[in-house]
């Protein structure tokens, strides 16, 4: 097996998800899998899907990262776009009936037409034909369900992906005309001179700077002892039985916490990010950003992950000395 520089081998995500059979089996009934005939072995499969997404072959990884990885998975939506990915008939039948009239009034708030708009359903069920995989006008292998990971729900997902589509629909038709911005606010900018490459927003870089302003402002607003638990795992890296030594907690209630924290602060940071205002590095007023635009800014900031924990906490708590930093996972 390769070794990295640190002589560590990267994670064999197979045999961690052997060593934790018996939670994997917990979570299989939890996810509700069997009601779409989806298989142990299948389920199995986009477990490891999404452990190879989130560690890759991180050599740092370890059992109780992946475990807690696991343990923040949206597996009913993992499940259901797992069993529409094989062909399940009944979950395609209650993907379908679920979640179409969901994709068309989200289409339509990106369109900025009406629910029945010819635009909006054109985009919505444009989708379903990625999703199904079809190819020709015939099911193929292609299902853009194969990277859907649980990481997020499978409505924001979904909602992401519409977003993109849109942009990339508009960059298509206007590439050599100035495009001007969805929120009204009159800026326009060329597509032919700001896009590098044709999955490039030109407004990237404004929307991870809102994300970082939108973080920066609700993690102010947290508790002191939920501030201590990001800064901890975070900032200075501490492994979860440390931190429970200092909050006097056991690692469970550490590992419970800090995944109620989060829940908690990105429902916080995605409520900031529809409701404020924002002005940016140039001096300009934004409004609040539509429910889509606010799945594009989260997916960004996933995706990017531009931000230094560590300049987020920099004074509350003294940096630790060399013998006391966490050492690699």
């Amino acid at each position: 097996m390769p070794h990295d520089s640190s002589g560590k081998a990267p994670i064999d995500v197979s045999l961690v998800l052997g060593s934790l059979r018996e939670q994997v089996d917990s979570l299989y009934a939890e996810s509700r899998a069997a009601q779409w005939r989806l298989t142990r072995k299948q389920f199995n499969s986009a477990l490891e899907r999404s452990l190879r997404k989130r560690f890759g072959d991180d050599p740092t990884a370890n059992r109780e990262a992946v475990d807690e990885y696991i343990r923040t998975l949206h597996l009913d939506d993992l499940a259901l776009a797992s069993a529409c990915m094989e062909g399940a008939e009944s979950a395609w039948q209650f993907f379908v009936e679920s979640y179409r009239p969901y994709l068309r009034a989200a289409a339509s708030a990106i369109t900025k037409g009406s629910r029945s708009g010819a635009d909006a359903q054109e985009l919505a069920d444009s989708l379903f034909a990625e999703l199904f995989g079809l190819v020709d006008g015939k099911r193929g292998e292609a299902s853009l369900f194969r990277y859907f990971h649980g990481r997020s729900s499978l409505k924001t997902w979904l909602r992401t992906i519409l977003a993109q589509r849109h942009v990339d629909r508009l960059r298509q038709t206007r590439r050599l005309e100035p495009l001007e911005r969805e929120d009204g606010d009159g800026r326009t900018v060329s597509v032919a001179e700001k896009v590098e490459s044709p999955a490039l927003d030109p407004y990237r870089d404004e929307y991870m700077e809102r994300f970082v302003h939108a973080l920066k402002a609700c993690l102010e607003l947290l508790a002191m002892q939920d501030r201590q638990r990001l800064e901890l795992y975070y900032a200075r890296e501490k492994t979860l039985a440390e931190i429970g030594r200092v909050v006097g907690e056991h690692e469970s209630s550490v590992s419970r916490n800090l995944e109620r924290i989060r829940k908690e602060l990105r429902a916080h940071v995605e409520q900031q990010l529809r409701t404020a205002h924002f002005v940016n590095s140039q001096g300009r007023r934004r409004p609040p950003l539509s429910d889509a635009e606010v799945a594009l800014c989260l997916q960004y900031a996933g995706e990017d992950a531009p931000i230094d924990f560590r300049k987020l906490f920099p004074e509350k708590t003294p940096r630790a000395t060399t013998s006391e930093r966490k050492e690699p996972l």
